[in-house]
């Protein structure tokens, strides 16, 4: 009996000691979706585009935090994924153009999906994130391959992509021509292309960008099923705008070709570096664009017709994942974010496509929305200075996840809370001399001398040779001349200089006043040598010598 009482007595301390210190469940991690979307500059109705037709861009903006000022640190694929995807900028892994493998370069470096995979994250992408296939470092930066068993939808795989017969013979065409003319490495340099557009009254999942959202949609639901206690990091990658502009009917008939204004700023940049635009050579490679000589209006306006199709088609697909989220129920747990690899001349100073140390080609579409950011910071735009490469680590703070040591960016977390903080002084892109390199950055090839971009090259040349004097020199300005751009909240400051031997005087200046000229129309560094010099000194501080106080 007294053993009864004892053992009664005992159960009694225990509960009781239980009611006083109830045991926590460890919080899950937050879950991150990451939702890439190439060649999107911010043409999009919440960064004040008149015409584009965004409405799940813009409702996303509506319920997070928009950047007005974010920039990539390279405006080409490669390059400005590698870095933002290793959180590392371009020379630092050595990935300066599209033909270098970021792991071949740097075998251990830990990449953003690879840090949260090694703390438990089930880590699946559908879709360009990198810029290699979909197989780039399956082994290290995911957990698992996307839910192709539960498709019911097959990929098209048509030549080219084109879902019109003649388009598909189009391509083909093309790049028999090339081959026949130019020799079986023509492909490689991006020749041969078929149309630069297509308009189809086909399905969303027909083209590439329909199939991976419903893709990543199976892909989610088949992680909460088989895994509902663990987080993931889900990367939906959309390959449009990028060329070729390829969309459904249906988002070509949102816009009036009549009610599509061109570029009104054609001009090269007065005074601006002749090596700082390039001759469109992604564009003219393209069946039916002129090889040469400008893009005659009717045809622009049928390519930024292409152009806002394509963004249009993306915001539905977009859309699609993101009320996938919330009708699976775990969007309070999730973090969203939403960017671009760089932006996009459409005719602006006279130029197609990416590539270009300007405004146009380097600030970025970039919002956040997460489950616990104060309401009054919901629907906010932020004029902050911020980098693709900060990506990284802002996402590493928001999830609690201590950030590798390799780092180059800054985290933008204390933005959710007070969007108008005193950020980052400066901004940093760069692009190797856009006149005499392939649009994939890599040095112009003899083939590409061969081809009918031959012409285009001698006339460009002629041009830098006319500006640059005694300091032309073929060897430095193709191989080794880097235009150097830094964006403070009132200039674009752009140092030309050889980045191989850093220790070498610039080359050339340009300075662009965005008080005054945001369209950076004239060059105006002659004029103020003490502001130049001034601008100078903050650029040799860099990246870390820039960041906020």
């Amino acid at each position: 009996m007294k053993f009864l009482k004892i053992v009664l007595l005992f159960a009694i301390i225990v509960a009781c000691k239980s009611k006083e210190e109830p045991r926590e469940t460890p919080a899950k991690k937050p879950n991150i979706l990451f939702l890439a979307i190439d060649d999107l500059r911010p043409e999009i109705g919440a960064y004040g585009s008149e015409i584009a037709i965004t409405p799940n861009f813009d409702k996303f903006a509506s319920q997070g935090l928009l950047f007005n000022n974010a920039y990539c640190q390279e405006p080409i694929c490669s390059p400005s994924r590698a870095s933002l995807m290793t959180g590392a900028r371009p020379e630092t892994i050595n990935v300066i153009e599209n033909f270098t493998y970021f792991r071949e370069a740097n075998p251990d470096i830990v990449t953003l999906s690879q840090h949260f995979k090694n703390n438990g994250y089930e880590t699946v992408h559908t879709g360009k994130i990198y810029h290699k296939p979909a197989w780039a470092d399956q082994e290290k930066s995911w957990s698992r391959e996307p839910a192709y068993d539960k498709m019911t939808i097959k990929p098209s795989n048509t030549p080219g992509g084109y879902a019109l017969p003649e388009n598909q013979e189009f391509s083909k065409k093309a790049t028999a021509e090339v081959i026949a003319k130019y020799g079986p490495n023509a492909p490689r340099n991006g020749l041969g292309k078929g149309p630069a557009y297509e308009k189809a009254d086909v399905e969303d999942t027909f083209y590439e960008d329909g199939y991976n959202a419903e893709l990543a949609i199976a892909t989610m639901k088949d992680m909460l099923q088989k895994n509902p206690n663990k987080p993931f990091f889900l990367g939906m990658g959309m390959k449009k705008p990028h060329l070729n502009w390829l969309a459904p009917k249906k988002y070509w008939d949102l816009y009036n070709p009549e009610d599509i204004e061109l570029a009104t700023l054609t001009e090269a940049p007065e005074n601006g570096a002749t090596m700082g635009l390039h001759p469109s050579f992604e564009l003219r490679a393209r069946y039916g664009i002129p090889k040469k000589g400008p893009i005659k209006d009717d045809q622009a306006r049928i390519l930024k017709h292409a152009y806002l199709a394509c963004v249009s088609y993306i915001d539905a697909q977009i859309g699609k994942m993101i009320d996938a989220l919330d009708e699976a129920g775990v969007r309070d747990n999730t973090i969203i974010i939403i960017w671009s690899d760089h932006g996009f001349h459409l005719g602006d100073m006279g130029i197609w496509c990416k590539a270009t140390n300007y405004e146009v080609a380097t600030r970025v579409p970039l919002m956040i929305w997460t489950p616990n950011m104060p309401k009054d910071t919901r629907g906010v735009k932020s004029n902050a200075l911020v980098e693709l490469v900060d990506m990284y680590p802002t996402l590493c703070e928001l999830a609690g996840l201590e950030k590798p040591e390799h780092l180059e960016g800054y985290s933008f977390a204390p933005l959710l809370n007070n969007p108008k903080k005193a950020w980052k002084q400066a901004a940093f892109s760069q692009f190797p001399t856009p006149a005499l390199r392939e649009w994939a950055a890599n040095p112009l090839s003899q083939g590409m001398r061969e081809t009918y971009f031959g012409p285009l090259i001698e006339e460009v040349e002629d041009k830098i040779k006319a500006q640059m004097g005694d300091k032309w020199n073929r060897d430095l300005f193709e191989n080794n001349l880097m235009g150097y751009a830094m964006r403070t909240e009132n200039y674009r400051f752009i140092v030309w200089k050889d980045y191989i031997n850093k220790n070498t005087e610039p080359l050339f200046y340009e300075l662009y006043d965005h008080k005054t000229d945001p369209g950076e129309t004239k060059n105006i560094a002659n004029e103020n040598p003490e502001l130049v010099k001034q601008l100078l000194a903050q650029f040799n501080k860099g990246w870390k010598g820039n960041l906020p106080k």
